[in-house]
């Protein structure tokens, strides 16, 4: 039973993703518009899509975000202008930006916004200014502690501000304050803050000595490469702390890692809110968390870290580069028919092989994410121990499309 008094925002770097997130009992998803979001690498949506995109989200209850939340130059201000109209038209709920170009836009059109995170918002003045100006909802910095949140959160029910607050749940944090880096742009002259960023952040760096040549390890830590904020072992305390908007970050990441981070959170907020306000409530909800949070660690993840919500962050860095999480996947076919009826598809097996018993993921941009953790499969009709390169196999399933790619997970 979702809560409608919290909300629960989930990433869509494309239309997988999106629907992936839908399903997977999101309230609302916030996806890029071409040219205009912090995550330039991901396919995001282009203006035609915007219809498409309103209509998704509204069929499954869900409210949809755009995010216009990078840097606008004096050039890019006509075709800034076209998007905000656009999303307008569309139907979409709400543009997630921070420049005041866009949010004058916004204001012009009357399309309601919310300020990204990108806009530091540290204290309860500026969150006056901004909702002075026609925020619906502020993503404060991530640098704040749950006692600071609660401040602002008391002042604005203090002054009956109509303004929601919200702020990141899970998903990568950057070591730069609120994200605002200049390092790729000055190595690579890619803009983080143009939706660019190349993550020289996340490397090794070694240390030489200029005279004797000497090198050494910067220790065993990545030390510019935070580890990802996990917050769902204390989304009750966020809840007291007065957040209604809760976000996961990952435009960028897996229909796996969007559809378990969602699916995770869902069940801790539902848990968390369905649960008396008792010793007894709270301990069933933790321990509910605890092993959704061991679940996460299935999916990319760099380590797990509670942020800035308790303070300066303990044990903040990276182990390794890249990812921790334990799941692999791995590209075995595609779908080539499925029949409604019957709720059967046709694999054909393009690489690898498959074994009975394993884990496989079907995923497409109309289908969404759909997983089998005890895969049983069909050759010629009768049942199959295994399929090799270029067999066709069958499975009963959830509605899926021909197109679809299929991975087994390991």
């Amino acid at each position: 039973m979702q809560n409608n008094a919290i909300e629960l925002i989930s990433p869509a770097g494309d239309w997988t993703c999106l629907r992936t997130a839908l399903q997977a009992g999101a309230d609302a998803v916030y996806f890029g518009a071409e040219g205009y979001n912090m995550r330039a690498s991901s396919r995001s949506f282009t203006p035609e899509e915007l219809p498409e995109v309103a209509k998704a989200c509204s069929e499954h209850g869900a409210k949809s975000y755009l995010a216009l939340n990078t840097l606008i130059y004096d050039n890019e201000i006509a075709g800034m202008h076209e998007t905000v109209i656009a999303a307008k038209a569309a139907g979409i709920d709400a543009v997630i930006c921070w420049d005041m170009a866009v949010i004058e836009a916004c204001r012009e059109h009357a399309m309601p916004f919310h300020l990204s995170t990108q806009a530091s918002v540290s204290n309860y003045a500026a969150v006056k200014h901004y909702a002075a100006l026609g925020a619906a909802m502020i993503v404060l910095a991530r640098e704040l502690t749950i006692e600071q949140i609660k401040s602002i959160t008391d002042a604005i029910k203090r002054d009956d501000l109509p303004v929601k607050i919200e702020c990141f749940v899970h998903g990568a944090m950057c070591v730069a304050v609120s994200g605002r880096c200049f390092m790729s742009q000055d190595l690579f002259g890619r803009s983080a803050n143009r939706g660019e960023c190349l993550q020289p952040c996340r490397r090794k760096y070694r240390v030489t000595d200029t005279d004797e040549k000497f090198e050494f390890d910067l220790g065993e830590d990545y030390v510019m490469s935070p580890k990802d904020l996990c917050a769902i072992e204390f989304i009750d305390e966020l809840v007291e702390a007065g957040i209604t908007g809760f976000k996961i970050e990952g435009r960028n990441r897996s229909p796996e890692y969007v559809q378990l981070a969602t699916a995770s959170y869902r069940r801790a907020i539902d848990a968390c809110m369905s649960e008396e306000n008792s010793p007894e409530g709270r301990l069933r909800y933790r321990k509910t968390a605890e092993t959704l949070k061991e679940e996460l660690a299935r999916v990319y993840n760099r380590g797990f870290s509670g942020g800035f919500y308790f303070g300066q962050p303990f044990e903040a860095w990276a182990k390794r580069y890249g990812s921790l999480g334990t799941e692999k996947k791995t590209y075995i076919g595609i779908v080539e028919k499925y029949w409604p009826k019957a709720g059967v598809a046709e694999i054909l097996i393009h690489a690898r092989g498959l074994q009975s018993g394993e884990t496989l993921s079907i995923q497409g941009p109309e289908s969404g994410l759909v997983r089998f953790d005890d895969a049983r499969f069909y050759c010629s009709e009768a049942p199959a121990e295994q399929a090799g390169k270029c067999d066709r196999v069958t499975i009963k399933c959830d509605r899926v499309r021909k197109g679809d790619k299929v991975y087994v997970i390991e």
